[in-house]
């Protein structure tokens, strides 16, 4: 049994070394132009000097480009993974198709991850994408434990499971869905409509309150909590998953860094010494709450099946 590596999202490359310091084992960063709902943007320079600071601190950089890909972006792929590759770049994560065929022509050693957020629910097709090419399954949120226990004992392939952060429940390539909301009904109202990252759908009826990301690939609902595992990784690292991450976004750098800071503990810990985690997951979890924003509840996303959005 390997400890799970801990992969986090940095908002700039300033952030690599104080995360990798922090304990993280990986990074995934992108721009939007090929990827979507990333913590921040980088541009081709930024990612070279990300794989730069990683790899002088033996860490690892997955490049995101996992967006949904029209015809007017084809002819871009193999230019981009070629110089992906170039930077020496650890892996590339996609969901479409397109840019495997595009990797096998550009960069044939590359490895690749497959995350399509949504349609890894089974083994079966974890390991279809294993054969086709791809090292790692990115399993999907809203499968409960005993899914993901399952797909990892019957897995050819790596996976790798969100353990903190929100997730996204909604995704149109449209921008103007506010638009569509506030011309619909008074059950639901726009704040800050006009702010890129800093907008939400109320949901009266609910009391939920859902930040709404907009980028290049359109607009992204986002859900109205936060999955927090700290307390909750025993069962995942015994049944050896893969890679543990921590999706940043719409979170602070500062955020980040902190939360880093305890789920390395935490799967040190869960890895190490089982009893030891036992007796001081409830700290951790304390720990965690204590640096969560008031408006982003936690839970356990689907984990147990107790989440209904």
């Amino acid at each position: 049994m390997k400890k799970p590596e801990l992969l986090v999202t940095p908002v700039t490359f300033d952030e690599i070394i104080p995360l990798a310091e922090a304990g993280a084992d990986a990074f995934l960063i992108g721009e939007q132009k090929f990827a979507i709902r990333l913590a921040g943007e980088f541009n081709r320079d930024d990612i070279k000097k990300a794989v730069e600071l990683a790899h002088s601190r033996n860490k690892k950089v997955y490049v995101a480009m996992n967006a949904i890909f029209h015809n007017e972006k084809v002819g871009l792929l193999e230019e981009y993974i070629a110089y992906i590759a170039e930077t020496g770049a650890d892996a590339i994560v996609f969901g479409d198709p397109a840019v495997l065929m595009a990797a096998r022509k550009a960069a044939p050693s590359m490895k690749l991850h497959w995350n399509t957020e949504t349609t890894g629910t089974n083994w079966y097709t974890c390991n279809y994408w294993g054969r086709k090419g791809a090292r790692r399954a990115v399993l999907a949120r809203e499968i409960n434990m005993d899914a993901v226990l399952d797909i990892k004992e019957h897995a050819e392939v790596e996976i790798e499971v969100q353990i903190h952060g929100m997730s996204c429940m909604f995704q149109s390539k449209r921008s103007l869905l506010g638009n569509y909301f506030e011309y619909q009904g008074k059950a639901m109202e726009i704040e800050n409509r006009k702010q890129q990252r800093n907008m939400f759908l109320h949901d009266k009826e609910r009391n939920n309150k859902y930040p709404i990301f907009e980028d290049e690939n359109g607009t992204h609902i986002m859900s109205p909590n936060d999955i927090c595992m700290i307390d909750e990784l025993i069962e995942m690292v015994e049944a050896g998953v893969d890679s543990f991450k921590i999706d940043g976004i719409l979170k602070t750098p500062e955020y980040i860094l902190a939360v880093t800071k305890l789920y390395r503990e935490a799967i040190d810990l869960a890895f190490e010494d089982e009893q030891k985690y036992e007796e001081e997951k409830e700290r951790l979890l304390a720990s965690a709450e204590e640096i969560q924003p008031a408006n982003r509840p936690f839970d356990t996303g689907f984990f147990f099946k107790e989440t209904v959005y």
